[in-house]
């Protein structure tokens, strides 16, 4: 059997199909598992290695679809289901099972705040596509894959940040995802240990201010390294605390601790932290209660809605930093743990 996952963006995203990935090759006898992305997610799927072939969208998608009818899929898998998705599946002409965005019941829940939603994550709903291929959830959570010529180690860190770290996650596709600097500078300066910002060129100026403002603690990664480079800090760290964004996913699946700060989204749009059913590592929601007008949004937007952004202003930083601290503790305990086994 051959099957074709088609998943086009985003970090996050792709990062959440693979229990659905690896569930499909260990339990289906003999598949083929195909896989389709955009060329700029490259660096998420080539190593994984329950993919058996890779291809990529770049602008030409009819060049694309006559590339993929060579291979005579048996299935669909359509994590994306969007109008692209629909015309490589209409264009290639077998079954296909998509996944179901649900976008009006996030609508009604970001802008009514009624919850229509099935109380699973995103993954299960993943994974719901392969139910009549009779693959079933193995609660081993998500997947990250480094190719074997990965490089990249703690030297290239500062020595100050070598033997360990916290990582901030600072960026994020949405205004309203994002923290305030200030509530970044607040929280490096209350934890006073190493800490590694993560972020894109986009958030370059933000953390060149929290960096300054933290100069004995603080090392500002953003923009400076590839996507690979940037999960391998995040394998490196000890603590990770991020927005509602693709790199919180990266560090979920490196098994780390996470701390969740959500500001225009919410859990309940079914995109939170997803662990192992076992041995789960220690996770905490960073979420202003009682707010109701959040969600505000199925994704994010650029503006505040009401103007006050109460979800991000009075996000509590000493809470944080008591999480932070704890998890921290927790790693401690495990190593004395191990070292007297």
């Amino acid at each position: 059997m051959r099957l074709l996952f088609i998943r086009f963006s985003s970090i996050g995203d792709i990062v959440l199909t693979t229990p659905a990935i690896r569930c499909a090759k260990q339990q289906i006898p003999g598949v083929e598992i195909h896989f389709l992305t955009k060329a700029t997610m490259k660096d998420l799927v080539m190593a994984n290695p329950y993919i058996d072939q890779c291809h990529f969208l770049d602008q030409d998608i009819k060049e694309t679809i006559s590339e993929l009818k060579k291979f005579e899929f048996d299935y669909i898998i359509d994590l994306h289901h969007n109008i692209r998705s629909w015309k490589i599946k209409s264009a290639l002409g077998v079954k296909a099972f998509s996944y179901q965005k649900l976008s009006i019941r996030k609508l009604i829940l970001a802008k009514l705040h009624i919850n229509l939603l099935p109380t699973t994550h995103v993954c299960n709903r993943y994974l719901d596509t392969l139910k009549q291929l009779n693959v079933t959830n193995d609660g081993k959570g998500l997947d990250y894959f480094f190719p074997v010529n990965n490089t990249f180690t703690a030297a290239h860190l500062p020595t100050s940040h070598q033997a360990g770290f916290i990582a901030f996650v600072i960026g994020a596709s949405y205004y309203n995802k994002k923290m305030p600097v200030q509530k970044w500078v607040q929280l490096a300066a209350t934890l006073k240990k190493p800490i590694v910002l993560i972020g894109g060129k986009e958030d370059i100026v933000e953390a060149n201010l929290i960096a300054q403002s933290n100069t004995n603690y603080v090392y500002n990664a953003c923009g400076k390294f590839s996507l690979q480079e940037s999960a391998s800090i995040l394998q490196m760290s000890t603590v990770v605390v991020s927005h509602d964004t693709g790199f919180l996913h990266v560090a979920v699946a490196l098994k780390k601790p996470t701390i969740t700060i959500w500001g225009a989204t919410s859990p309940a749009l079914q995109f939170e932290a997803y662990y192992p059913s076992q041995n789960t590592p220690a996770h905490f929601n960073s979420i202003v209660p009682h707010l109701p007008c959040q969600p505000c949004t199925k994704q994010g937007d650029q503006h505040c809605p009401k103007g006050h952004f109460a979800c991000m202003q009075q996000q509590n930083i000493n809470t944080i930093a008591a999480k932070v601290n704890e998890f921290l503790l927790i790693k401690v305990r495990i190593k004395e743990k191990a070292f007297l086994r």
